[in-house]
């Protein structure tokens, strides 16, 4: 565990303004630019690291991460899957060094603020494209910095109806806004964005959620009710969480098969049409097989773990052998867990769960819902703490992480709460900053 000579150390180190404007830009152009929020992020992580090799093996959260790196390097020698196994290591091996790399930028209160900031703000070009797409007929591809920056905007969304922006698919989108909006709710709450203003934060808000609504995803509208009682602390739990159960009735009602007609008929009159009939897949219904369902996937998922439990098959062997065995196709498994295990292995996957969840559950929570943590604006930290799990429970039912923007988004969350465990044991007084 650091100590608090080498924790002021880290802090002192590497406040420097160059590796600092650089992460605040590479978070800024996360979602409009890939290229460019790279090479801003790739400086800063460089930043970040130098003369710290002493404090490496001194920080136990690392300890998992490089087991889970071994394990992976040697289930790629022997995967079934080929150079697809080793370049699958780029959706992980990088981002174990950020999560090391990058807490200096995520260190204080004040620049978790900063940062969330950014990120509200740098998602307005999803929002814009996505209204524009769905609402004016806007279509792409737009070209700006004479190609560096190329946005493929499908007129009517993709898939035709949905609202996806600048994103490839709606259902990205909606892990990318469902991630950031506990910001814009924590920005109502106790501004930060733009002073003390509440009108800014408050369109941005209606935005979001309206957003979220038309990407017509289930988890991102989850992801709006879930927020609330997470941003808004454990105070408010005794009635704002009766308060949305009641709001849940009718849509439950209109879901499910056993209420009588005449009131699910009522139920269905209340709750828009889309919202119940997405919920029930009732769209689908006279086309979808068995194979083609979560379930189904999941099952297949199962089979595969169990014929190669250790080291796992090697990166997209579920997209290799789910079309040969069901004629059919799809790029994953639609779970992360099973992912990785079918993947990499049982043991990966249960290490990199538990280091998750350990983090998330049982460190960080205590430190931010128990009172712990005692700074000023608690809020921004709660609202980390939600998006975190928001973005979790995307990957309970489909993988956004597989689109590298989004999994930057997750490993700042986890890099942020591991800050927010530093900052607990120390005298915060010591960390505010402009």
């Amino acid at each position: 565990m650091i100590n608090n000579a080498n924790f002021f150390n880290l802090k002192d180190k590497f406040s420097d303004n160059i590796g600092w404007r650089c992460f605040q830009i590479g978070v800024f152009c996360l979602p409009s630019s890939a290229l460019i929020s790279y090479i801003f992020l790739l400086v800063a992580l460089f930043k970040g690291s130098l003369n710290r090799r002493d404090l490496y093996w001194k920080e136990y959260w690392n300890y998992p991460l490089v087991v889970i790196s071994f394990l992976m390097l040697v289930g790629c020698i022997r995967s079934q899957t080929g150079w697809l196994a080793w370049l699958g290591l780029f959706n992980w091996l990088p981002f174990f060094w950020c999560f090391w790399g990058l807490q200096p930028y995520l260190l204080t209160p004040a620049r978790r603020r900063k940062c969330a900031s950014w990120l509200v703000l740098g998602s307005l070009p999803v929002l814009m494209t996505g209204f524009g797409q769905l609402w004016l007929g806007w279509q792409g591809p737009w070209e700006l910095l004479d190609g560096l920056i190329v946005w493929f905007i499908s007129p009517g969304g993709e898939p035709l109806g949905r609202l996806s922006g600048l994103f490839d698919y709606a259902n990205i989108t909606a892990a990318w806004l469902s991630g950031v909006w506990p910001f814009c709710l924590a920005s109502v709450l106790h501004p930060f964005i733009f002073g003390r203003n509440r009108v800014f934060p408050s369109v941005l808000l209606i935005a979001f959620v309206l957003a979220m609504l038309l990407t017509d995803s289930r988890n991102a509208w989850g992801a709006i009710f879930l927020g609330f009682p997470l941003v808004f602390g454990s105070a408010s739990w005794s009635w704002l969480i009766p308060l949305i159960l009641i709001c849940f009735i009718p849509v439950v009602i209109a879901v499910l098969p056993f209420f009588d007609f005449g009131i699910q008929e009522f139920a269905r009159g209340i709750v828009p049409e889309f919202i119940w009939m997405r919920l029930t897949d009732m769209q689908f219904a006279d086309t979808r097989t068995f194979e083609a369902t979560r379930i189904g996937q999941w099952t297949l998922a199962i089979h595969l773990i169990f014929e190669k439990p250790l080291l796992g098959w090697g990166a997209a062997a579920f997209s290799i052998i789910y079309p040969l065995r069901t004629g059919l196709s799809h790029g994953h498994s639609h779970n992360l867990p099973l992912e990785l295990a079918i993947s990499h292995g049982i043991l990966v996957s249960f290490l990199l769960n538990i280091f998750v969840f350990s983090l998330l559950l049982i460190s960080a929570y205590y430190k931010i819902f128990k009172k712990i943590n005692n700074h000023k604006n608690p809020i921004i930290d709660r609202a980390w703490w939600a998006s975190t799990l928001i973005l979790i429970c995307f990957h309970a039912t489909d993988i956004p992480m597989f689109d590298s923007r989004v999994n930057v988004l997750c490993w700042i969350c986890l890099i942020s709460l591991r800050c927010i465990i530093f900052n607990s044991n120390m005298d915060n007084t010591l960390f505010e900053e402009s």
